[in-house]
């Protein structure tokens, strides 16, 4: 009995820990299926988390060939003077003739972005600069010199709009800053590679300026052909063509964690705000006085401390210094590593410490750096000028350089974010022109001490209007901002408040 007993005892224990043994196999193969099924995900995630970065990156090449066409023109600017027997005005007007392209561009260059589309608009950017850097390699008089160079401005104007639009447009808000500050980074790349590119070939000959100019067309090809495999704007797509299918696609690429619930919100949302444009408001109105005036003062201080001035005539300034033709082309590459350096870091504190905070620094280094140069030259201690050019090279990268572009693209409601944005980049380029025209001739008819001196009193004008009507927007929902500013519109639309959610 006793036996029977322990037998049945035994078998039941059998039977159970063969119950539990069965339940820890079904359960782990159930968390197997979950352990796979989430490595998937993560998969399809850092996949599309890969494409946005090299979308991102693509269209940020705009900036690359703006930062080169722009400081490119430097080292060959006193060959084409001597060459053609040009005259102090002559001289400017071919040297700012690129800039005046670039205020058309700014100008106009909404209207192909919002016509044909960001990705169609960013292809042909890259056909402008193709164009202008084989003309201007070829040009055998000043006036078509002058119109090559005025091609590759209006891609300049043109990509200040549609490259960092795309970017915003395409990037999850808690990666905006970072996505769109490549524009940034690469236009001080582009700056950077043409310092170097004219220091390595300025010893070949006398037609080293030829191949200075011609060396784009090779960026322009590269940068053309990737943008071929760049998706449209999800808020293009859905917002102007009305195509919600191919839009959403885009935005599940680009916001992997959300559902498929989520992404329909989403989308109902940028439906939602394309259909108020029939009620908004005037750009022109008493209702955007406020983020109008922030966006012409923040691009008119940014040209009057003198960076354009000082980026396209540096190793002319550095040779008043009595450097040599090609110690002042070197010093000019440490201009492109010094501005890099410190984009990097501006553009690590644009998040942490907020855009106005940066502006003041940039704007103490601005008027320490002027100062100490307009006193070099007047004492004649010239030994001390390249310091003083690098000192003010990493204030403005950290300060306006860092800051400009948000800024602008913050300040404005979403129905006229373009329209501002061409505002602020058009009067930027403005001045840029105003001052590349009339440099040469400024720097013959004063001392550069004076010259200096202009550009300290104009960037102490700026740190008072930082003190007295600069917001800070670091962390600041757009809607909440709009309330902020004081333009906050009746019609504005509620669109959820997640950080995942596109160019809000």
């Amino acid at each position: 009995m006793f036996v029977n007993f322990y037998q049945i005892t035994i078998y039941h224990k059998k039977i159970a820990i063969r119950t539990i043994l069965n339940q820890i196999f079904k359960d782990r193969i159930v968390i197997q299926n979950k352990l796979k099924d989430a490595l998937m995900v993560d998969n399809k995630k850092t996949n599309n988390k890969n494409k946005l970065f090299l979308w991102a990156l693509t269209s940020s090449l705009a900036g690359f060939l703006f930062g080169f066409d722009t400081v490119v023109i430097s080292g060959a600017e006193k060959t084409i003077q001597s060459l053609w027997g040009l005259s102090s005005t002559l001289h400017g007007l071919a040297l700012s003739a690129a800039l005046w392209g670039t205020v058309l561009g700014a100008l106009f260059g909404g209207w192909p972005t919002d016509r044909f589309g960001r990705v169609k608009t960013l292809i042909a950017i890259g056909v402008l600069y193709l164009v202008s850097a084989l003309w201007s390699a070829l040009a055998t008089d000043p006036y078509s010199f002058m119109i090559a160079r005025f091609i590759g401005g209006l891609g300049v104007g043109v990509s200040t709009i549609v490259a960092p639009l795309y970017i915003s447009e395409i990037s999850p808000a808690d990666k905006r800053g970072r996505l769109t500050g490549l524009f940034q980074f690469n236009i001080v790349f582009g700056i950077l590679v043409a310092f170097i590119s004219n220091a390595l070939l300025g010893g070949i000959g006398e037609n080293a300026w030829r191949w200075m100019l011609g060396v784009e067309a090779i960026p322009a090809v590269i940068y053309c052909a990737f943008c071929f495999f760049l998706p449209e704007s999800p808020r293009w797509l859905i917002g102007k063509c009305k195509n919600i299918a191919s839009g959403k696609r885009v935005l599940a690429q680009v916001n992997p964690h959300m559902t498929d619930s989520e992404i329909e919100d989403l989308t109902q949302s940028i439906v939602n705000a394309a259909n108020t444009v029939g009620v908004k408001t005037p750009f022109w109105s008493q209702r955007l006085k406020y983020p109008i005036i922030l966006a012409f003062l923040i691009a008119f201080f940014n040209q009057l401390s003198g960076i354009n001035a000082i980026l396209y005539f540096a190793p002319r300034i550095f040779e008043m210094t009595g450097l040599g033709q090609e110690a002042a082309l070197l010093q000019s590459a440490g201009i492109g590593i010094t501005n890099l350096i410190a984009t990097f870091v501006g553009l690590w504190l644009i998040d942490r410490i907020g855009r106005r905070t940066l502006l003041y620094i940039g704007s103490v280094g601005y008027i320490l750096a002027l100062g100490r140069c307009a006193w070099a030259f007047a004492n004649e201690v010239y030994a001390i000028v390249p310091f003083c050019i690098f000192f003010f090279i990493a204030a403005h990268a950290v300060g306006q350089g860092a800051v400009i572009w948000v800024f602008i693209a913050e300040i404005f409601p979403t129905e006229h974010r373009t329209t501002g944005q061409s505002l602020g980049c058009s009067t930027h380029w403005v001045f840029a022109a105003m001052m590349t025209l009339f440099f040469p001739t400024v720097v013959t008819v004063f001392s550069p001490q004076y010259v200096f001196g202009f550009f300290c009193l104009m960037m102490i004008g700026q740190l008072i209007w930082v003190f007295f009507m600069v917001p800070e927007t670091k962390g600041v929902p757009l809607e909440a901002l709009q309330k902020k500013l004081g333009i906050a519109s009746h019609n504005d639309i509620e669109i959820k408040q997640s950080s995942s959610i596109v160019g809000q």
